[in-house]
């Protein structure tokens, strides 16, 4: 089984994205943010690049959420915080959501096999169903503005790592580009300051001066949640595979 790990939307092309697992990363906020509100029961999200598909996709009962520049988008119900995405807000609502580089990643993923969003709060349970589909698996970090970001790459090396782990044969039977391995690698040299290395990247810098900290400090939770986003028909909905952790 081939591993790939992509650093940015930029790097990933449409074509060689057929017939393979896609696992898409943007640990701040956009694949957190989704995973948490379909684990506070939202009934499914439209991922959307732009903010008029959103509007042309909105019907009255809908909610709109996302963020450009980090910020709500005016005219829209919520914004990309994770922990806006409450079970009161949100639970049995369709959810339509354009950010600025998630969306765009899962868009661009859409000749997948299969298309599934991961973050550091669900890692286990993503590569447990990853590897239950038996196909290549291309992990596309978001990254931001088509430059790579260092908490999407970490979250990566945790796939990763938790691929290795349930595969009991080390690396054995996976053959993993260099960028992977390089993400592995990184991953387990600072896994347990995980938290320490989400505050000093760019984009945690950057929340952080905005009045976000408090959503770093949820992202960077580690397996904090069983679920696991996948794409149906357009929509992300929560799979029906049962993860255990």
């Amino acid at each position: 089984m081939e591993i790939t790990v992509l650093p940015s939307v930029n790097e990933a092309r449409a074509d060689e994205l057929i017939n393979k697992t896609v696992i898409v990363i943007d640990v701040l906020r956009a694949t957190s943010t989704i995973l948490t509100a379909l684990a506070h029961g939202c009934k499914a999200i439209y991922p959307v690049e732009t903010v008029l598909q959103a509007k042309q996709l909105y019907q009255p009962g809908f909610i709109l959420g996302g963020e450009r520049a980090c910020k709500k988008i005016p005219g829209f119900d919520l914004g990309n915080s994770p922990l806006e995405y409450t079970e009161d807000v949100i639970a049995g609502k369709t959810l339509i959501m354009t950010t600025t580089n998630g969306t765009r990643a899962i868009q661009k993923a859409n000749k997948a096999c299969t298309i599934i969003a991961a973050s550091l709060l669900n890692g286990k349970a993503c590569a447990e169903e990853a590897l239950s589909l038996k196909k290549d698996i291309v992990i596309l970090c978001s990254g931001t503005q088509d430059v790579f970001a260092l908490e999407d790459g970490l979250c990566a090396g945790q796939l990763i790592d938790e691929m290795l782990k349930l595969a009991g044969n080390g690396s054995a039977g996976f053959i993993m580009n260099d960028f992977g391995l390089s993400m592995l690698h990184a991953f387990r040299h600072v896994q347990s300051g995980i938290l320490e290395a989400l505050l000093q990247c760019a984009n945690g810098k950057r929340l952080s001066k905005l009045g976000f900290i408090e959503d770093i400090h949820y992202c960077a939770q580690r397996d904090a949640l069983s679920l696991v986003p996948v794409v149906r028909e357009g929509k992300l909905v929560a799979s029906s595979v049962s993860h255990h952790i």
